[in-house]
């Protein structure tokens, strides 16, 4: 039984390894064919590097300082490393991980296309959208072959596809609704800009760590950093105006309220001045009546404004608490060199170029192989 299966084995080693011979036979044989398809693809790989556009990245670092009431800090730092420790937090808090949702949403990108940066082609500062709306950024010369090759199938069904509509909102509105909240209406044209920032524009939450790392791509590098600095300004803006939205509120009931004790209090101030101007030499029962009734007036009004300025003051310190710091690791700097390179993509092509060629050549000989098998499957029937 023993001296059976080491028959066996050197047998089946000395099979496999005329097959990895002969599969090396075959590439050898089909050298030829690897050596063309390695020529072509190393020619488009030529062509790609050497018309590719380049691309710049830039990459932030921040971490937010969170400083709000009820140990809400404890809690949302935890909750940024994943941890829910079930402390209430303040209705003011924002999780840093909704920021991703932020940069993702619509206000904030249609503010980022429409943001003026500067670009070598054109002599005044110009937004993304008016740069590749208008023209300015022409697609590289293998972007049109790729177009009008493996993409001409999607060109060719987009010409028979519906065209998108532009929306217009109608005038006047329901019965009773707020005519100020409105949604908001995006062009055909905003609309495909909205799906290309999110390439442009991205946001990692390090939950670890407790760090946001903003990365933006552009075209050119200084435009590049333009649009970094907004992208990173815009989202301090937007978590700001999202974590005081409610003591902001608060401060304009209370500055409101106060304005109005005021003006009650600077009033009776000012009757008391004239009762007592009047009544200076003599001053009769009702004149005495009357002042007493003003001061009155004026006591309570005095103490009312002065617990409101002291309110007034306490929503001004609660609105700075509020806001949040953030302490920027690393700051946004114009890139020296492209993020994309040629060499690498040349690399590719050429790679590639081998893989298809070897699997050319190995699948003519599989083929080969499977016709011979069947025909030899067919005769042993046939006998």
């Amino acid at each position: 039984m023993d001296t059976m299966e080491n028959n066996v084995a050197p047998q089946q080693t000395e099979e496999e390894g005329i097959d990895i011979m002969a599969l090396l036979r075959n590439l050898w044989d089909g050298r030829k064919t690897v050596l063309i398809c390695l020529g072509i693809f190393v020619a488009l790989g030529l062509t790609a590097a050497l018309t590719m556009k380049r691309a710049y990245t830039v990459k932030t670092i921040m971490v937010p300082q969170i400083n709000s009431r009820q140990n809400s800090s404890l809690g949302s730092l935890a909750a940024l490393a994943g941890i829910d420790l079930g402390m209430q937090t303040a209705a003011s808090d924002l999780s840093p991980l909704v920021y991703p949702e932020i940069v993702s949403s619509v206000p904030y990108r249609l503010q980022l296309m429409h943001t003026p940066l500067h670009y070598k082609k054109v002599d005044h500062p110009i937004s993304m959208f008016d740069y590749i709306i208008g023209g300015y950024d022409k697609p590289s010369v293998f972007a049109y072959i790729k177009r009008y090759t493996i993409g001409l199938p999607g060109l060719i069904i987009s010409q028979f596809a519906p065209k998108p509509q532009e929306i217009v909102l109608p005038k006047g509105g329901p019965a009773g609704a707020d005519t100020t909240d409105k949604p908001i209406v995006i062009t055909v044209n905003e609309q495909k800009m909205l799906e290309v920032f999110g390439k442009i524009v991205t946001l990692d939450v390090n939950k670890k760590e407790g760090y946001l790392t903003l990365i933006v791509n552009g075209t050119e590098p200084i435009q590049t950093a333009e649009l970094a600095l907004k992208a990173q300004k815009l989202l301090q803006d937007e978590v700001t105006r999202h974590r005081i939205e409610k003591s902001e509120k608060e401060l304009m009931y209370i500055e409101a309220r106060y304005q109005e004790v005021k003006k009650e209090n600077d009033m009776y101030q000012e009757q008391l001045a004239i009762i007592k101007d009047r009544t200076k030499s003599v001053m009769s029962s009702r004149d005495e009546i009357e002042k007493d009734r003003i001061q009155a007036k004026y006591n309570v009004s005095n103490a009312i404004f002065n617990e409101m300025a002291k309110q007034l003051e306490q929503a001004k310190m609660q609105v700075k608490r509020d806001t949040p710091a953030y302490a920027i690791i690393q700051p946004v700097t114009i890139p020296m060199k492209p993020s994309n390179s040629r060499a690498k993509t040349l690399i590719v092509w050429t790679f590639f170029g081998f893989i298809v060629g070897c699997g050319i050549v190995l699948g003519k000989g599989y083929w080969k192989n499977l016709k011979n098998k069947f025909n030899a499957n067919a005769d042993d029937n046939d006998n």
